[in-house]
């Protein structure tokens, strides 16, 4: 029997693409063949997203696409993965009849059986193989990485007990689990020991780490410890909640030298009725009271945030409090979301509906205000010297150009910064000089050569 080939699209978060590296990882070891090309291998697979109503459709629109492979070539098998298919398990499969599997988030590590099975049969005797999501904490490790080389995720927890009205991902991704220390560390070591010098550590809730294993072994400890990896230049937190975000936090981030001050640490508004009809556990003046005791304790800090705006009862009044608050906290970093219903979630039956088209104006005003804060915070930044990890070519308009980022560019999610031709390779440090800004990205020439480590 020859082996079998599997080709997957990944959707959604960074949270996913670790799943999928995964999955990857599991078959590949056990002889699978990974296929760039939908068109040549035998299980097309898709690991959905489900967290707001885009990316469900967005997954949707992949999986009809990978059906359409199917429907050309009926030997080929269809298998839907990720939140969605945890979420909506009979209803997918009832709507789409041609799904072939679908394969919860708990059954990752049954991934080359089930496929050996649905290959041998051709069908799986119970095509849904979703359970409910409160596994431990495992290993991810032998994952067949789908990220640079040189920069890695790391997952540290997963699930969330957080008790946010608006949010449906304790309903799919299940109640909060640390993984044990020692189970991090091995995966950073072996991350590093793949080229990886970049750590971007996610969870749904990264300040919550340990509070479940042990009421004295937290996020500062971990990172203490990361700390010490040898090969590791760069750990960049992602996903911190604010509630729970110590003072011990805050020093750990100011004190640790492979710790880069980056916090990306969503707050969703600040006015304070908007905020508890969130459930949200942090008011107005915690936040602004956080804000500025991490400013004032880590060098350079850079912040990164999430707003939604539009939800159930919002004001005019409420919406330009958030609008001040932007203008006045000046945050680096901001995305914003305009609210919608989730299945299940408290939100849904909130009162004081807003329309869409009055949410949508007002994430082009939150965006507009917030454009001026990044604006002004690139034209100081001309003339200054950072070090710049290179990611590689990047295509634009102009044709393709090198492309990198400082401690305050996060993959994927934040802007690049524009090098010469001639700096180096990706994974290379640079030492770079700002001369110049394009929109949101930068412009550097190169001041020393690059180095690895």
């Amino acid at each position: 029997m020859k082996p079998i080939s599997v080709h997957l699209v990944s959707l959604g978060c960074p949270k996913n693409l670790v799943d999928s590296e995964v999955i990857l990882g599991r078959v590949g070891a056990q002889g699978f063949i990974v296929s760039p090309d939908p068109e040549t291998a035998d299980v097309l697979m898709v690991n959905t997203c489900g967290f707001i109503e885009a990316a469900k459709q967005e997954s949707i629109d992949h999986i009809l696409e990978l059906i359409s492979y199917k429907e050309n070539d009926p030997a080929k098998l269809v298998v839907v993965a990720g939140c969605l298919g945890q979420r909506y398990p009979d209803e997918l499969k009832g709507e789409i009849p041609e799904i072939d599997a679908i394969v919860g988030l708990s059954e990752y590590s049954r991934m080359p059986e089930i496929l050996t099975e649905l290959v041998t049969n051709a069908r799986l005797e119970h095509p849904v193989q979703v359970k409910e999501p409160n596994h431990p904490a495992y290993s991810e490790g032998s994952r067949l990485r789908l990220t640079p080389v040189h920069s890695a995720y790391l997952r540290i927890s997963e699930g969330c007990d957080n008790p946010c009205t608006f949010c449906s991902i304790p309903s799919f991704r299940g109640k909060f689990r640390s993984k044990p220390v020692e189970m991090v560390l091995d995966e950073a070591r072996e991350l590093i020991a793949s080229g990886a010098t970049e750590l971007n550590l996610i969870s749904q809730d990264l300040t919550s780490y340990g509070f479940d294993l042990d009421s004295d072994y937290h996020l500062p400890r971990l990172l203490e410890e990361l700390n010490g990896v040898d090969g590791l230049k760069w750990t960049r937190l992602l996903y911190t909640y604010p509630y729970k975000f110590s003072e011990a936090m805050i020093d750990a981030v100011a004190s640790l030298d492979r710790v880069i001050p980056y916090i990306d640490m969503p707050i969703q508004h600040i006015d304070d009725l908007v905020l508890k009809r969130m459930g949200r556990r942090m008011g107005e003046k915690d936040t602004v009271d956080l804000f500025r005791r991490m400013r004032d304790k880590i060098d350079d800090l850079v912040l990164r945030t999430t707003f939604i705006v539009g939800f159930p009862g919002e004001t005019e009044a409420q919406f330009q409090k958030l609008i001040d608050f932007v203008e006045e906290i000046e945050i680096e970093r901001v995305g914003v979301f305009a609210y919608s219903d989730e299945d299940g979630t408290p939100a849904v039956r909130l009162p004081e509906k807003i329309a869409p088209e009055i949410a949508a104006d007002r994430v082009e005003r939150l965006m507009l205000a917030q454009q001026q804060v990044a604006f002004a915070w690139n034209a100081r930044r001309v003339g200054t010297e950072t070090e710049v990890l290179i990611d590689g070519w990047f295509e634009t308009e102009a044709g393709s150009r090198l492309t990198g980022r400082s401690y305050a560019e996060a993959p994927e999610i934040d802007t690049r910064i524009f090098l010469p031709d001639d700096a180096g390779s990706a994974g290379d440090y640079v030492q770079a000089r700002i001369t110049a800004t394009e929109d949101y990205d930068l412009i550097a020439e190169l001041v020393k050569h690059p180095s690895t480590r």
